[in-house]
């Protein structure tokens, strides 16, 4: 029987059959709207799941992992661990500039405001952006370094950032005590690993540049879509 038909049949009918198949259902729908997922444990852990399927779980998994946000935060949490760690220093608030701008050097060789400025362009289709949230290109948006990458450095970048976090992690489980200067050697030695070249400097665009860059296209842009 066809997929759909057979769940709305089993919303309908009042066999037994039709109330266990409503419990199962709503106790799934109930941990989507709580947790916002769902997952078949046992059959994801017994090899039942065809490939695809499994790939594209790994491959969304990643995605979330790293995004912007949870990237951040879970940087934030390691680096708290260290000894000497103090939020109000201003090595500690740039931190995550640096290891983020280390990564994407890493990748495409620019930093995050090197890799906007040099991509934003008002005469580019979506300006240049290859991904970003709603329909509409807002400023914000617009200064994510990550939003111009092309498909296979965004694959590079979540897979290289995923392995340096599962590491992160793993120094945390074992309790090292480790400093903040000992995060970015750290994290040099782990692209290093990976044979990826090292940033050693601010890179050549500073984020007011990047910013104001971002707001003169961006006007030209939304200028050009108006007049369509």
């Amino acid at each position: 029987y066809n997929l759909d038909a057979i769940i709305s049949v089993g919303y309908r009918i009042n066999s037994l059959r039709g109330t266990q198949f409503r419990i199962w259902a709503t106790q799934h729908l109930k941990e989507y709207m709580i947790k916002g997922f769902t997952m078949d444990d046992e059959r994801l852990e017994s090899g039942q799941v065809p490939k695809p399927y499994f790939q594209e779980l790994e491959e969304r998994i990643r995605k979330i992992r790293t995004s912007e946000a949870n990237f951040y935060q879970k940087v934030r949490d390691v680096f708290a661990t260290s000894a000497d760690y103090n939020p109000k220093l201003g090595y500690a608030k740039s931190f995550f500039s640096t290891v983020q701008n280390k990564f994407h050097y890493a990748i495409t060789g620019l930093t995050a405001a090197e890799i906007v400025n040099s991509r934003i362009d008002s005469a580019k289709e979506n300006l240049g952006l290859t991904n970003w949230k709603g329909e509409i290109i807002t400023r914000d948006q617009a200064e994510v370094a990550k939003n111009y990458l092309q498909e296979l450095e965004l694959k590079r970048l979540n897979l290289l950032v995923e392995q340096f976090l599962s590491f992160a992690e793993l120094q945390s489980v074992e309790q090292r005590v480790m400093y903040m200067r000992d995060w970015l050697v750290k994290l040099d030695d782990f692209l290093i690993l990976n044979d990826k070249e090292i940033l050693n400097d601010a890179g050549g665009v500073s984020h007011k540049e990047m910013e104001q860059k971002v707001r003169e296209e961006l006007m030209k842009y939304n200028q050009k879509m108006l007049e369509k």
